[in-house]
């Protein structure tokens, strides 16, 4: 094994970039094949995002949210605008004490954000179906399994 290395010479990489190249690699420098591989994995990426566009369904439109144009304040620049994104708001208080929480803070799985002390779901009355989430949790881990009756003779 150690012959085989010695006997064999450095190939440069295929691109001509300058580094060696070795066959595990296509004959391509690290940098070069990282770069096939990224190219890759966009091309594949961007083909599953075609293939899904053009299999879902067409039927639900998409939701936007519609406001009437207030004419307490014109805007004379630019035109008003009859749809509006919504932005997702940073949530950074309590939900329950309305204390600021900062990085400190703790989103529960009723999607409230809450601080050290409101944390726990009988602190902030949690609306949160845990005991289904469980149920859920083991049906899936556990499958139920049943053979095959025997035939009578």
């Amino acid at each position: 094994m150690a012959e085989e290395r010695r006997c064999q010479t450095p190939q440069l990489c295929v691109n001509n970039c300058g580094f060696f190249g070795s066959a595990t690699t296509e004959n391509l420098c690290s940098r070069c094949y990282r770069d096939l591989q990224l190219k890759e994995q966009q091309a594949s990426s961007a083909k599953l995002v075609l293939n899904q566009s053009i299999v879902a369904p067409t039927n639900s439109p998409p939701v936007a949210v519609v406001t009437e144009p207030s004419s307490s304040s014109p805007d004379p620049v630019a035109p008003p605008s009859d749809v509006v994104e919504e932005k997702p708001m940073k949530q950074n208080r309590c939900m329950t004490c309305r204390k600021r929480v900062g990085l400190t803070g703790f989103k529960c799985k009723c999607g409230m954000m809450l601080c050290g002390t409101h944390r726990y779901p009988e602190q902030h009355d949690c609306e949160f179906d845990f005991k289904g989430l469980g149920k859920e949790q083991i049906a899936k881990a556990n499958p139920v399994v049943k053979g095959e009756k025997l035939e009578k003779i």
